[in-house]
C-alpha cells in the first residue's frame, strides 16, 4: 500500500477549527470520505472527489483500499475518530502503519469543559449509548457519580430521564448539550423527574449528576447484590454464596464466561457488572427464566449478556467463543457428562466453578475433584431468626463448591 489514509476529526466549527496539520493533509488529498454533514463543510473548498459513506461500510472500505493503493485519501470524522468513531474500523482494516489519525476535541472533552468536570476524576464516567445498548448506562448509575453520555439520537435525553426515574434516581440533574463548538450550540438543564418537553438535535451529549431518591438502597458493582435486586422464582444462588462464587470465578477483562443452567441469570449478570470488559453467555432451557434473564440484565445494566436457549451441551458443540471460565449451577451439577464436557470446552488454564446442594450433586463434585484436582469448599451461611421470644442462628443449606482448572 503506497498511498496514505488520513482520518481527520472535525468539530461543529468546521474547517476553521482544524489545526494546520489537518488543513495541510486535507488540501493534499483529492479524495475525501465522510458523512453528508461533514462533506457539506467543504462546499467552498477547492474541487475534489467527495465520497459519501454508503450503508455497506465493508464495501466502502474495500473501495477505499483500491483508491489508496496509489494516492492519498482523507476521511472526515466527528471529534476524536478513535473514540467510538470510524477511525477504529479503518485502523482495524488497514493497520496503523497505513493510517494517520488527526483528532479534534471529543464530545466528552467538550462536555467536560462546559460542565467544569475533571475527566481524570474517578467519579466522572463516560459512556456512549450510540456504541453500546442503552441500558448499559444503568450499571454506572450510583450516588453522586457524574455521567457524560454520548447520545444515540434526539430521543435519548427523554428516554434516559424516564429510565432514571424508574430505577430511583428521579432527582438526578441532567444537562443536554447540543452541537457543541458550533454556532448552534445549546444547553438545556432539567431534572430526570421533570423530563424534557422540547425536541433536541440528534447530535447531543448528556451530563448527569446521579442523585438517589430518599430511602433508595443503592446497588454496588461489587459481587453479592441483594436477592431482591433480581426478578426470580426462588431458584437463585443466594447473595452470600453468589459473592463467594464470583470471587472464585474471578472475572478478568476480555474473558468469556459460560453460565450453564443460568436460572435467572444472577451469576452472569454479576460477572458483567464486576467486569464490563468481559463477556458472558447464559445457557438456560426454560422460556420463563430466559425472559427473567433478559429483564434482569437490562435493569441491572448488563444488556450485552447473550442468552442461549436449549438443552446443554448438545446444541453448543463447537460454539464460539470458547470459554475462559464456566459456572455450573447447583441444579445440574450432578451430571458427570456435563462436567466432562465443560472441562473439555474450557480454554487451557480456564477455570470451572460448580455449586452443589444435593447429595448426588455433591458426590459428582467430589468425583470431579478426585479426577481433575482443584479445591473443594463448603459454604455455610446462617441468619438470625426468631425462636419464641429469642433469636438463634438458623443455618441455610450448605453448598459444596468445586473450583477446578484446566491444566
Amino acid at each position: 500500500m503506497t498511498g496514505q489514509i488520513t482520518v481527520i476529526g472535525i468539530g461543529e466549527d468546521g474547517i476553521d477549527g482544524l489545526s494546520q496539520s489537518a488543513r495541510t493533509a486535507l488540501n493534499a488529498s483529492a479524495i475525501v470520505y465522510g458523512g453528508p454533514r461533514h462533506l457539506e463543510m467543504l462546499a467552498d473548498e477547492s474541487p475534489r472527489d467527495l465520497i459519501v459513506w454508503s450503508k455497506d461500510l465493508g464495501a466502502d472500505l474495500e473501495r477505499m483500499a483500491a483508491l489508496a493503493a496509489d494516492q492519498s485519501v482523507t476521511v472526515l470524522a466527528s471529534g476524536d475518530p478513535m473514540l467510538h468513531g470510524i477511525g477504529v474500523r479503518i485502523v482495524e482494516r488497514f493497520g496503523i502503519d497505513n493510517v494517520h489519525i488527526i483528532p479534534s476535541s471529543s464530545a466528552f472533552s467538550l462536555a467536560a469543559a462546559r460542565m467544569g468536570w475533571p475527566l481524570g476524576d474517578p467519579m466522572v464516567k463516560c459512556i456512549s449509548v450510540h456504541a453500546l445498548p442503552f441500558e448499559s448506562v444503568l450499571r454506572m448509575v450510583q450516588p453522586n457519580v457524574r455521567l457524560l453520555i454520548l447520545s444515540r439520537d434526539k430521543e435519548t435525553p427523554g428516554r434516559l430521564a424516564k429510565q432514571l426515574v424508574e430505577v430511583g434516581y428521579g432527582g438526578s440533574r441532567m444537562c443536554v448539550l447540543e452541537r457543541m463548538g458550533g454556532a448552534h450550540e445549546r444547553k438545556t438543564v432539567s431534572h430526570a423527574t421533570h423530563g424534557f418537553d422540547e425536541p433536541f438535535d440528534n447530535l447531543n451529549t448528556i451530563a448527569v449528576t446521579c442523585i438517589p431518591d430518599a430511602g433508595l438502597r443503592p446497588l454496588s458493582v461489587a459481587p453479592g447484590l441483594p436477592d431482591d435486586a433480581f426478578e426470580h422464582d426462588n431458584t437463585i444462588t443466594k447473595q452470600e454464596v453468589r459473592a463467594i462464587t464470583l470471587a472464585a470465578l474471578a472475572p478478568q477483562p476480555g474473558e468469556v464466561l459460560w453460565d450453564v443452567g443460568a436460572g435467572n441469570g444472577t451469576i452472569a449478570i454479576e460477572w458483567l457488572r464486576a467486569e464490563p470488559a468481559a463477556f458472558a453467555i447464559a445457557f438456560e432451557e426454560k422460556s420463563e427464566r430466559i425472559e427473567r434473564i433478559h429483564t434482569n440484565a437490562k435493569r441491572l445494566g448488563t444488556p450485552t449478556l447473550q442468552v442461549i436457549k436449549g438443552h446443554f451441551p448438545p446444541n453448543v458443540d463447537g460454539f464460539e467463543p470458547s470459554p475462559d471460565t464456566i459456572f455450573v449451577g447447583g441444579g445440574i451439577a450432578d451430571n458427570d457428562d456435563l462436567l466432562k464436557y465443560c472441562m473439555t470446552a474450557l480454554s487451557v488454564g480456564g477455570r470451572l466453578v460448580a455449586n452443589a446442594v444435593t447429595l448426588q450433586a455433591q458426590a459428582a463434585l467430589t468425583a470431579a475433584h478426585a479426577k481433575w484436582g482443584g479445591e473443594l469448599v463448603t459454604i455455610a451461611i446462617a441468619r438470625a431468626a426468631g425462636v419464641g421470644p429469642h433469636q438463634a442462628m438458623k443455618p441455610s443449606i450448605e453448598v459444596l463448591q468445586w473450583r477446578g482448572r484446566k491444566e
